[in-house]
């Protein structure tokens, strides 16, 4: 078993910044990949960011490319996130998630089996 827990998120005005962490726990040695999802009010979960446990190879959701970045501590176990230029549509529960395998796609939620309890981010215009 993997446990997650997220934390950083709060209340930031638009274009400020906020950094997510996720704190990895128990059989971090199995993990394949790291991802973060976020769900908006009213909206479904839409993939965020994803770094393997490996490698450097990040990808990122075209809106927020650019403003935000994925990084990873494995000596911390941890994976930050990492958003600039913050705007009102980010405004959402930010959850990491976490798989043991390589699946066909890095940006569909139900390939991923561990999750985190996720944390709140608000941005005010």
């Amino acid at each position: 078993q993997v446990q997650l827990v997220e934390s950083g998120g709060g209340l930031v005005q638009a274009g400020g910044s906020l950094r997510l962490s996720c704190v990895l726990s128990g059989r971090t040695a199995s993990i394949y990949r790291v991802a973060w999802f976020r769900q908006g009010p009213g909206k479904e979960r839409e993939f965020v960011a994803t770094i393997p446990w490996s490698a450097d190879t990040t990808r990122y959701a075209d809106s927020v490319k650019g403003r935000f970045t994925i990084s990873r501590d494995n000596a911390k176990n941890t994976v930050y996130l990492q958003m600039n230029s913050l705007k009102p549509e980010d405004t959402a529960v930010y959850a990491c998630a976490a798989r043991e395998f390589k699946a066909s796609s890095v940006y569909i939620s139900s390939t991923y089996n561990y999750w985190g309890q996720g944390t709140q981010v608000t941005v005010s215009s």
